[in-house]
């Protein structure tokens, strides 16, 4: 079935959206299964399931093939869209949580202005008073809020969906306005990401690019998996404060 068919009748219409559902499945699942290594354990899979789905249904319904956009991409937003949803309504991006990270994040750009260069864990952790255990203690609070809001997406003028995800790992084609807004927003991202810690660098771009879980990400650079969740966590707030895509 092409996606740039416009369909000729309400009876064609239905078929090929309750196609579309069918097809797009396994994305749901796969989204859910990436998103829901980043969470703690005791949300519940079913109902960010169950949401995911309403995700999907609705992008069907609202799916425009005129627009250019494949569906692929457009339902992939909507569904992360609504994944989010529902992680807010568990609290899991608390007003505390945004607290710590806000802190964080002005004391990291803080050092960075005085240092002129990037500041260690050791001297993040000075700055803010606390022991490194404190402060790596303090990366696995945020973590949650670091991977989600990086899966957080806003629409183009036509509507069309584009998030910070999409550009690290380059999936999917994408209409010729959102390719000026990818290349731009990706010149300013691999600049930010070269100047990263080699460690954060490399676990940031095995992650991402690599598709590597944070196990194996731990084996290949011979540290645990808390402490790659810990050095994403700190690029990820280093990233957003450089690209300016924090959002209250």
């Amino acid at each position: 079935m092409s996606e740039g068919k416009v369909p000729g009748n309400r009876a064609s219409l239905s078929s090929e959206r309750e196609q579309l559902i069918l097809d797009h499945i396994p994305l749901v699942r796969y989204l859910v299964s990436r998103m829901s290594t980043k969470l703690p354990h005791h949300l519940d899979m079913q109902d960010l399931m169950s949401s995911a789905m309403i995700g999907l249904i609705n992008a069907a319904d609202r799916f425009d093939p005129a627009r250019g956009v494949l569906f692929k991409t457009f339902a992939e937003q909507h569904v992360r869209g609504t994944i989010l949803d529902e992680l807010r309504s568990y609290d899991v991006l608390s007003r505390s949580m945004r607290e710590k990270y806000k802190r964080l994040e002005r004391k990291l750009n803080e050092l960075e202005h005085l240092l002129g260069r990037n500041p260690s864990s050791e001297e993040v952790a000075a700055a803010l008073e606390m022991s490194l255990d404190d402060y790596y203690e303090l990366l696995d609070d945020v973590h949650v809020f670091t991977f989600i809001s990086l899966d957080d997406s806003w629409e183009g003028d036509d509507g069309s969906p584009l998030c910070l995800a999409d550009v690290l790992s380059e999936t999917d084609a994408k209409n010729p306005q959102q390719q000026v807004i990818t290349m731009q927003l990706a010149d300013a991202l691999g600049t930010a990401i070269e100047s990263l810690p080699e460690k954060e660098r490399l676990a940031v771009t095995l992650y991402y690019n690599e598709d590597l879980n944070l196990k194996e990400i731990g084996e290949t650079l011979g540290l645990t998996e808390s402490r790659i969740s810990q050095l994403i966590s700190q690029a990820m707030v280093r990233l957003r404060s450089r690209l300016k895509l924090h959002r209250s």
